[in-house]
């Protein structure tokens, strides 16, 4: 293992994609046997989108390799629409790599639970922020691999590591599940606004550009509804 380090971004990768907009048409139009023109099948695309007619989205599928601190993917996992394979700190030495945020990150909060409003931090809380995180996580680590080296279960041993060190997974969802997560975890204010933690959100952001691209109609119809998954 190498020396700490601190990242303050996330990785998210397309490893592969099953995704179209002519999938959704193919799908949706399979219960009438009718065909279209490509306006048409536009319009059909927004149509299914503005009436929630959800299943003709779920004929896909977008696989995404993330990096990202832990309580990101704790947040991100409580979205039961996707298959994900995390790497195990049971089975395999954690890399130490810890997520430290950037000077641009808000750092107070107030208001109440459900309507926090976040603000700028001081150059000194800023400072004090980044210091104290690293200076925990690199004795995190030092805990960590001082319990392994005598001996310890990995198991036990990553008991001293704290929430902001990297794993990585793997993410297999479809446009409507991916649709349902970005109007959640977007910072894009929609029909219904979302608050999302500053991490998760940068990885939405990620996973949205690809969708955008892969599935541009779709993506279209999405944007222009409310950004509401069918």
């Amino acid at each position: 293992m190498g020396e700490v380090t601190f990242r303050s971004d996330m990785t998210v990768n397309l490893i592969e994609a099953m995704a179209s907009d002519e999938a959704v048409v193919r799908a949706a139009r399979v219960s009438s046997g009718s065909r279209g023109s490509l306006e048409a099948d536009k319009g059909l695309i927004n149509y299914l989108m503005r009436d929630r007619h959800g299943s003709p989205f779920e004929h896909n599928a977008f696989t995404f390799y993330i990096e990202a601190p832990i309580f990101v993917f704790r947040e991100f996992q409580r979205h039961r629409i996707a298959s994900y394979n995390e790497e195990s700190a049971r089975y395999k030495e954690l890399e130490p790599v810890f997520y430290i945020p950037n000077g641009d990150r808000k750092l107070i909060q107030r208001g109440k639970p459900g309507a926090y409003k976040f603000g700028e931090g001081t150059e000194e809380q800023v400072f004090l922020t980044k210091t104290e995180l690293e200076t925990h996580s690199s004795e995190a680590y030092l805990s960590y691999k001082y319990l392994l080296d005598e001996g310890i279960a990995r198991e036990v041993a990553r008991m001293c590591l704290p929430v902001n060190i990297y794993s990585s997974m793997y993410v297999t969802i479809n446009a409507r599940s991916l649709m349902n997560f970005l109007s959640l975890r977007s910072l894009e204010q929609g029909k219904f606004p979302s608050f999302p933690q500053a991490e998760i959100a940068m990885v939405a952001d990620e996973m949205e550009n690809y969708f955008s691209n892969r599935m541009p109609e779709t993506y279209e119809a999405f944007i222009k509804n409310g950004r509401v998954a069918p």
